[in-house]
C-alpha cells in the first residue's frame, strides 16, 4: 500500500529509502495554476527520471520531494518565490517602435500583444520576451517567466528511489 501524506506527515511509516541530494528519483508529476489549469504533466506518459540537484527540476520542487519515498504522493502548493519567481519590473522593457517595423509588416506572422518575439542575449543565446503592449511610439516586451508571479500546485507521485552510492545496471530489452 502507498505511504500517504497527511500535511507534512507520513501516515504509514516504511523502511524504504528516501529522497536525499543526489538521489535518481523516478516519477509521474503534474504543475497547474491554483484555478485547476494544467501547465505540465506525465501522468498520462512514461514517469520522468532525474538527479535531485542536477537542474532538471527547480529547487523550490526539488525541496518537496525530500525525505519521500517510493510509492509516496504528495499535493503542495508552491508560491511563486519558490516556483518560478516573481515578476520582476526590470524584466519588461520599452523599445521604441520602428525597431520593429519589419515584424509589424509581417502580414503571414502579425506582431502583436502576446506575441512571442526571440533576441539575442550578449552571449548569443536566444531570450524569448512576450509582446506585452504596441503603440505608434513603443513596444512594450516582457521577458519574465511566463509563470513568474503565480503560485503552482505540484503534484507528485514517486515510482523509484536509487539512493546516492548504489550502483544500478540498466537493461533495455
Amino acid at each position: 500500500m502507498p505511504n500517504r501524506f497527511h500535511g507534512n506527515k507520513r501516515v504509514n511509516n516504511s523502511t524504504a529509502a528516501l529522497i536525499v541530494s543526489d538521489s535518481l528519483v523516478t516519477l509521474n508529476f503534474s504543475l497547474s495554476l491554483i484555478n485547476g489549469e494544467v501547465i505540465d504533466t506525465n501522468f498520462d506518459k512514461e514517469p520522468a527520471s532525474f538527479r535531485i540537484g542536477d537542474g532538471n527540476m527547480l529547487p523550490g520542487f526539488e525541496e518537496e520531494l525530500l525525505r519521500l519515498a517510493a510509492g509516496d504522493e504528495i499535493k503542495k502548493i508552491i508560491p511563486s518565490l519558490r516556483a518560478f519567481g516573481e515578476i520582476n519590473p526590470k524584466n519588461i522593457q520599452r523599445f521604441p517602435i520602428d525597431k520593429f517595423k519589419h515584424l509589424l509588416e509581417d502580414d503571414l506572422i502579425p506582431t502583436e500583444k502576446g506575441s512571442v518575439i526571440s533576441f539575442k542575449d550578449p552571449a548569443g543565446f536566444d531570450l524569448p520576451g512576450i509582446v506585452k503592449q504596441v503603440t505608434a511610439q513603443e513596444m512594450v516586451v516582457d521577458f519574465n517567466h511566463p509563470l513568474a508571479g503565480k503560485d503552482i500546485v505540484f503534484r507528485a507521485k514517486v515510482i523509484s528511489v536509487v539512493v546516492p552510492g548504489t550502483e544500478t545496471i540498466e537493461i533495455k530489452v
